[in-house]
């Protein structure tokens, strides 16, 4: 399945695109105005192949799994609020629940690896293993096992087109993998870890350099190829990750727009890039994390967040709020008078239409 969909994700249209473009400078406004939300219009025209788009069903695919990693003390919530969160998502308690729901967007929650023989209702059961081995000892997994779970991301998608979802986030749950995603990072890039380790959801001063020790040492006891991203994903990666890349890989595949969360997030979009690079115009970044890695990573990526909330809490949370700009995008593009249906003539803006006449 992996290899299908890497050689089927098309790159976006730009025929539609440059349509799209043509009719945003149309509307009834000063050239270039409404920024953002007139990039975000133009981009999701682009990945749908239509100027005119409507967003009446949103979900948040969220893989939830335990990392081995926490038995060195990089995280100073237990692992059982994994599993104990897991199931706040489905009770709509967490952040990301409540956040979702007020802007009437679903979650597809995934147990992909909760350390947990537990089956919980309301949760897709996909479950590789209960958590992943100790990236401080030796590999997070198999090759194998990695390529399952990046196929557990695309089949969620693959439902989510089938249950008519036109906007995707992608989110997590898994005390430890900010360290793992941290790992990945410095897996792929050989960037300093004082650069890319944070301190995930606080951790003390001794923690925080144990954390970054962890990390540099997983990279160099696994002997990661920074040139196969599934190879890194495998060494030092999670389950979660996995899916993740997934689910971006599906998105593109299936030419839905998906929203980058935080820093997990971004790492598992920064991977499935280096596996297919046109999945990169189908991602929408949300907001900047706190979390220090997040700054490298959506720099690698070549991408700039909507949105500074100085937020740091993962699961998805920032997805619901980029949700709601998104639609004010859709709602510019698809309900906004042109100059004719103004009745006004455009003829004053031939002198202004090159970017320098509106930008300092």
């Amino acid at each position: 399945m992996l290899q299908t969909v890497l050689a089927g994700i098309k790159p976006i249209n730009q025929e539609t695109k440059k349509l799209a473009k043509k009719r945003v400078d149309s509307l009834a406004k000063p050239l270039g105005s409404l920024g953002e939300l007139e990039h975000l219009s133009i981009q999701i025209a682009g990945i749908t192949g239509r100027v005119v788009n409507k967003i009446e069903k949103k979900c948040i695919i969220i893989m939830a799994a335990d990392n081995g990693v926490v038995e060195e003390g990089v995280a100073s919530a237990p692992q059982l609020v994994t599993l104990a969160q897991t199931k706040n998502f489905i009770k709509g308690k967490t952040g990301v629940a409540v956040l979702a729901a007020q802007n009437k967007a679903d979650l597809m929650v995934i147990d992909i690896g909760i350390n947990s023989d537990e089956i919980i209702p309301g949760v897709i059961h996909k479950k590789l293993a209960k958590g992943t081995q100790n990236i401080y000892k030796g590999p997070a997994m198999s090759h194998e096992m990695a390529v399952q779970g990046i196929e557990v991301g695309i089949e969620a998608v693959k439902k989510a087109r089938e249950k008519g979802y036109q906007l995707l986030g992608v989110g997590e749950m898994g005390i430890g993998n900010t360290t793992t995603s941290a790992a990945v990072l410095k897996g792929l890039t050989g960037i300093s870890v004082d650069k890319l380790v944070g301190k995930g959801g606080g951790i003390t001063k001794a923690a925080y350099e144990k954390k970054k020790h962890v990390v540099k040492r997983a990279v160099e006891l696994n002997q990661v190829n920074p040139q196969d991203p599934i190879d890194v994903i495998a060494k030092v990666g999670g389950f979660d990750i996995a899916g993740m890349v997934g689910v971006f890989l599906g998105a593109a595949y299936y030419q839905i727009p998906v929203v980058i969360d935080g820093f997990i997030s971004v790492v598992a979009a920064l991977v499935a890039t280096k596996l297919n690079k046109d999945v990169k115009d189908y991602c929408i970044p949300s907001h900047k994390s706190e979390e220090i890695g997040y700054n490298i990573a959506i720099e690698q990526l070549g991408l700039t967040p909507m949105l500074n909330l100085s937020m740091r809490l993962g699961e998805g949370s920032g997805c619901p709020i980029a949700f709601s700009v998104i639609e004010f995008a859709m709602a510019m593009m698809n309900n906004m008078a042109t100059f004719d249906e103004a009745h006004i003539d455009d003829d004053y803006l031939d002198e202004v239409r090159n970017e320098e006449s509106y930008k300092v």
